[in-house]
C-alpha cells in the first residue's frame, strides 16, 4: 500500500561562529552546498504545486 507524504518539516541549525576559522575556499564550498539545498527545496515545492494543480 503506497504512502503519500502531504507535509514535510525541515529544520536546519547553523552555527556561524564555527566557520570563523575557515578559509575562503571552504566558505565557497559551503555556499555551493547551501545553493544546492535551496535548489532541491525549490524543485520539491514546484512539484507539490504542480500536483495540487492537477487535482
Amino acid at each position: 500500500m503506497p504512502i503519500e507524504i502531504k507535509e514535510m518539516h525541515i529544520k536546519i541549525h547553523l552555527d556561524e561562529g564555527a566557520n570563523k576559522g575557515n578559509s575562503t575556499q571552504d566558505n565557497q564550498e559551503s555556499l555551493k552546498g547551501t545553493e544546492a539545498i535551496i535548489n532541491t527545496c525549490v524543485e520539491a515545492v514546484m512539484e507539490i504545486l504542480e500536483k495540487q494543480k492537477e487535482r
